[in-house]
Order: structure tokens, then C-alpha cells, then sequence
């Protein structure tokens, strides 16, 4: 967990760079992950060392071969201000750039990165605050990292955004992932699906570690991250390296182009939040998904994206616009259609529009469905979501009011013949009824809502209420004249 203290240090890091000139979140976020990179080499290095002096043997696959110790994190950081810049410049941030010892996906993204921080003198204070953090434990790792993100407050193009960690967490919970499972996120961005469904897989699963085969397919065959933004992907492979994932599956294009078409029946398990907003040309998206649903906007052809990807029986957790659920559009309603009848919908879960702020206003709802290629909905679970324990305005700040433990609960116990009170916060819906609603999966369309009569006083009682007040008022006026005389 991370402490105020280490709060307070990663907020005068953050506060160090926008004094020394670099003010755009993205930018600050980047330039640490290259600090961090460096610094985790050297741990990783130390690691090895200890290891090869304790079986007396040479160490196995050297970071840093006896030319390049002064590249070291523990060899660098005590230097003088201008030494330090001139080697992390000329030096370090160049075998960054040329690593492929370690094999990790982090480095696979380095050819276009760029060491921007202007001055010696920041680097030497960034250096300095950041070597202050204890980094041993892997969860102050990953916590330190997410509360980096976290503190990016502009909006990314294309409808991009950030996921609330809560909101990711209980996607993953909805869908629990297994040992087995091969999990993609087609739009991973930095990555917050990915890690948080790890996280999970170690509280729930921890004998997978105990065993070599599931082990190695945690640590490099389980996660998958496409993403055509060079900076997220820099970013979210940080993410996954600090969170304990050795070498993720992250990989750069576009998901919805036809040069990803090979990427088809691969997941078991789909996690994502795909950009919302623009449209794209039909020639340039891949031909299957154009067959799922003829459309040309983004939210509809990545739906479409993980019907393609999933393998049969693989299961979905995705967030889309309200506008998904109740469009009128030919490929709104193919698509609704393919999911209902084509596939199982298991679930829609409507979310507050607050959820997304202060990025985004937009009303939301997360799916959550099955690929079978045969159908096989029968009743499609809603639940009403209110609360997500966080005010819904742009501070959005803690509070009581959070639905989601109940969601979880409701979720794990659902049983269409007893959920059927609609005006319930969830409640199960026939598919028949679905079919007669042209496959609407916006809740107000079934859910009822139940009016409280009110009983108001007779008008004649009223008006003598009335009547008393205005006496009541009048005395106390001639009071106060006379108090002034």
C-alpha cells in the first residue's frame, strides 16, 4: 500500500519536474519510467550477482558486462550534477535504447524514446528523490507506478482516457481469471487490465507460482496489449514490469486494421476499454469485422474486435457509451443482435456519468458476454449502478455511498427465477423481452420504477398554517420597531 509519506515524495518529483520545465503529464510519466527502467536494470543485476556469488558461478545473462558498470544506477546517482548528465545523456539512455539482453517488452518500444529533461541539475534532484523510495517490495512498485498515472489529467485523443482503478478492479473480479486463462486487452493503453487482472491471479491463485508450467505462462505467454501510441506503450510495459510480469506481450498497431487480422480466436478472456470517440474508413478496417456489424465507428468495430479475438467460450468484460446499447443504426442493431442471438450476453451493468471525470462526462455501462458462435442467452442480467464510492464531479473525492461490493455479490449469486422484481437494483431480463425491445440494452427501458404516494395536508389546513406564520411574523416586526425607538 502506499503511504502518504511515498505520496508526498512522488508529488515533489512530479512538482520537480514542472518547475524545471516540463509541464505535460504524459512527458513527466515518461522520463521517470526511463529512470525507473534504469534503476530496475541495476536491482535486476545485484540480483543476479548475489545469485552467481552464492552457487560460485559466472552470472547468468549480465545486464552490464564489466565496460559498463559505470551505467549502473548504484554507480551514477552519487555523481556530480553535470558527470551524472553528460553520461545518462551520451551513455545510459543510449543502451537503453540498444538493450535486448533482457528480452523484456519494455525495451522492444525504446527506439523512439527521447531524454528530454533540459538541465543537469534536475535530473541530479530527480535522481536523488526518486533513489529515496524504498522499491523492494513488488506492491510499492506497482502502487507507486498507478499513482504516477493517476496524476495524468488531460485527456488523450480519440476518445482515450483513463480507467478508474476501482472500475478496472471489479471488471476483473466479474470475470475472475484463472491460471489457464490467456487474457487480452486490444486498446491496453498503460496497461490497467493487464495488471490488475495479475493482481488478482496472485491473491486468488497463488499455488500457480508454485508450479514451473503455469509460472513461465504467467510470466510471458498469459497478458496481451496492443496499442498504436509509442509513449503508452513504453508506459504500460513499465507498468506491467514493476507489477512482477517479466515479459508481457505488448505489441504496437492499430487492432482494428487489416494488418491485425491475423490476431483472431487467441483470448480467453478479453478485458477493455476501447476508445469511444472518431470513425473510421471501411478500407482500412479489417474485412471480418466490417461482417460483424457495417459500421465505421470505433466502439462498434472494437466489440466486434473481441467477438473475433475470443476463442469459443472465451468471456468479455468491455466498457462502451450508453449510445451502444440503444443506437438505431443498422450496425447498432447488428451488432446488439450478434451478442444476444449470436452469442450469450451475460450481463449490463449501467454506470454513473461521473464515473470518467474529470476526463470525460460521458454515461457508460460495462457488457459482459460469452463467445459460443451458437447463442445460447436465455436472461441478461442488469444491475443500476449509482455509486462507485466517489463523488461524481470533476474533484471526485471519497465518499460513503459505493455499489459496487454489492454489484459483486448480487453478480456471484444471480438466479434469473428470482431476480425478476424490476425495480430492484438488479434484476434479470428475458430474452424474449430483449427481442421485442428491437435488442435495446439500455436499463430505463425495463426497469420500473416504483412511486412513493405523498400525502399533503387539506388546502384549508394549509392556508391556516399560513395565516399563523404571517401573524407570527408581524409580531415579531413590531418587536423589533420598537427595539429601535
Amino acid at each position: 500500500m502506499l503511504t502518504g509519506k511515498l505520496k508526498s515524495q512522488v508529488d515533489r518529483i512530479w512538482e520537480a519536474f514542472w518547475s524545471g520545465g516540463i509541464s505535460n503529464g504524459l512527458t513527466v510519466i515518461e522520463q521517470i519510467t526511463y529512470l525507473l527502467f534504469t534503476r530496475r536494470l541495476d536491482e535486476l543485476h545485484t540480483a543476479r550477482e548475489a545469485q552467481a556469488n552464492l552457487l560460485r558461478k559466472p552470472i547468468e545473462h549480465p545486464i552490464f558486462n564489466k565496460k559498463q558498470q559505470r551505467l549502473r544506477w548504484s554507480r551514477f546517482k552519487d555523481m556530480e550534477p553535470e558527470e551524472m548528465y553528460s553520461l545518462f545523456r551520451d551513455d545510459v539512455f543510449p543502451f537503453l535504447k540498444t538493450l535486448n539482453g533482457t528480452g523484456s517488452a519494455y525495451t522492444r518500444f525504446m527506439k523512439d524514446a527521447v531524454f528530454v529533461i533540459p538541465t543537469p541539475s534536475l535530473l541530479d534532484r530527480v535522481v536523488g528523490m526518486l533513489d529515496e523510495i524504498p522499491m523492494e517490495d513488488r506492491d510499492t512498485k506497482g502502487d507507486l507506478y498507478e499513482y504516477l498515472l493517476s496524476k495524468i489529467a488531460s485527456a488523450g485523443r480519440n476518445g482515450q482516457f483513463r480507467t478508474p482503478r476501482h472500475i478496472i478492479k471489479m471488471m476483473v473480479e466479474l470475470t475472475a481469471p484463472t491460471p489457464s486463462d490467456i487474457i487480452g486487452d486490444p486498446a491496453c493503453g498503460t496497461c490497467g487490465f493487464l495488471v490488475a487482472a495479475g493482481e488478482y491471479l496472485r491473491e486468488h491463485h497463488k499455488q500457480l507460482f508454485h508450479n514451473k508450467k503455469q509460472r513461465e505462462h504467467f510470466n510471458s505467454g498469459m497478458f496481451h496489449g496492443d496499442d498504436f501510441d509509442a509513449t503508452m506503450l513504453r508506459i504500460g510495459a513499465m507498468n506491467m514490469t514493476l507489477h512482477g510480469i517479466e515479459d508481457p506481450n505488448i505489441t504496437s498497431f492499430d487492432s482494428l486494421s487489416v494488418d491485425a487480422a491475423e490476431v483472431r480466436d487467441r483470448y480467453t478472456l478479453v478485458l477493455a476499454n476501447p476508445p469511444f470517440k472518431g470513425s473510421l474508413h471501411y478500407e482500412s478496417v479489417a474485412k471480418d469485422l466490417l461482417q460483424v456489424a457495417k459500421t465505421k465507428k470505433t466502439e462498434l468495430l472494437f466489440l466486434a474486435l473481441f467477438l473475433k479475438q475470443l476463442k469459443p467460450g472465451g468471456r468479455c468484460a468491455c466498457i462502451v457509451p450508453d449510445g451502444v446499447l440503444f443506437g438505431s443504426s443498422g450496425g447498432h442493431l447488428q451488432l446488439r443482435k450478434e451478442l444476444v442471438d449470436g452469442q450469450k450476453l451475460d450481463g449490463v451493468i449501467s454506470m454513473p456519468s461521473g464515473v470518467f471525470k474529470p476526463y470525460a462526462g460521458v454515461s457508460t455501462a460495462v457488457l459482459l458476454f460469452t463467445k459460443t458462435n451458437s447463442g445460447g442467452t436465455d436472461h441478461v442480467w442488469f444491475y443500476d449502478m449509482a455509486a462507485d464510492g466517489f463523488s461524481l464531479d470533476d474533484k471526485r473525492d471519497p465518499i460513503e455511498e459505493n455499489d459496487i461490493p454489492d454489484l459483486l455479490a448480487r453478480w456471484c449469486k444471480r438466479n434469473p427465477k428470482k431476480d425478476n422484481d424490476r425495480s430492484a437494483k438488479a434484476f434479470c431480463v428475458p430474452v424474449e423481452d430483449i427481442r421485442e425491445n428491437r435488442y435495446d440494452l439500455s436499463i430505463n427501458r425495463y426497469k420500473e420504477i416504483a412511486y412513493e404516494a405523498v400525502k399533503y395536508d387539506p388546502p384549508g389546513k394549509i392556508l391556516d398554517q399560513l395565516e399563523a406564520l404571517e401573524k407570527e411574523i408581524a409580531t415579531d416586526l413590531r418587536e423589533l420597531r420598537g427595539m429601535l425607538r
